[in-house]
């Protein structure tokens, strides 16, 4: 976890090159495609869920970094009410290559990202049964464009894929075989540029 808040200081420090962007972009979608080896009781790990979060990071002519903070509320629930709560919460550094900016200047500029950090999946059954708190190392890819409305202001569209990569090894009764979680995720967000 230092690691993850020496790479975020980093970002928050670097001096602002001439033709860089900082950009911070709170985001809403959806999630959908997942898949898990924790037992999920009401089958709810593939279905689509509402997600929530928020990047930030500053962006070059073609190079930038982001650190990007998500939530899924009710991963692993459904209408079953066998789970209390439940979460998936990604926490990611991020290298990001664009299109460079002198093609695209006037319109949708697209970009590939990529990077690792952390999903931490949260379960809480019935009567204080089936309690997860599990923390896994992870990786993220994907790709989206950024259009803007103003010299500040404009809109993201984006679909990432989150894998972790390695559980604990270890089964605790509530994963069927090492721990891993995964989901593809596909969010639209405001844009603030500075």
């Amino acid at each position: 976890m230092r690691g993850w808040l020496g790479i975020l200081c980093l970002v928050v420090l670097i001096p602002r090159p001439a033709s860089a962007d900082w950009q911070i972009k709170p985001f809403g979608g959806v999630e959908f495609g997942g898949s898990t080896s924790f037992l999920d009781y009401e089958n709810a790990a593939g279905r689509a869920h509402f997600i929530l979060g928020v990047n930030a990071g500053v962006l070059g002519e073609v190079l930038g970094i982001e650190a990007d903070l998500a939530r899924v509320p009710g991963f692993f629930e459904t209408d079953e009410q066998l789970v209390l709560s439940s979460s998936a919460t990604t926490l990611t550094g991020n290298v990001v290559v664009a299109v460079p900016r002198r093609l695209f200047q006037y319109t949708l500029r697209p970009y590939f990202v990529a990077g690792a950090g952390i999903i931490h999946a949260q379960i809480e059954g019935r009567f204080g049964t089936l309690r997860v708190a599990s923390t896994l190392p992870a990786l993220d890819l994907g790709g989206g464009a950024t259009g803007f409305l103003s010299d500040r202001v404009g809109l993201n569209w984006e679909l990432r894929y989150f894998r972790s990569f390695k559980g604990s090894g270890e089964l605790n009764g509530v994963s069927v075989t090492d721990e891993q979680l995964a989901f593809w995720r596909a969010t639209m967000a405001v844009v603030f540029r500075y």
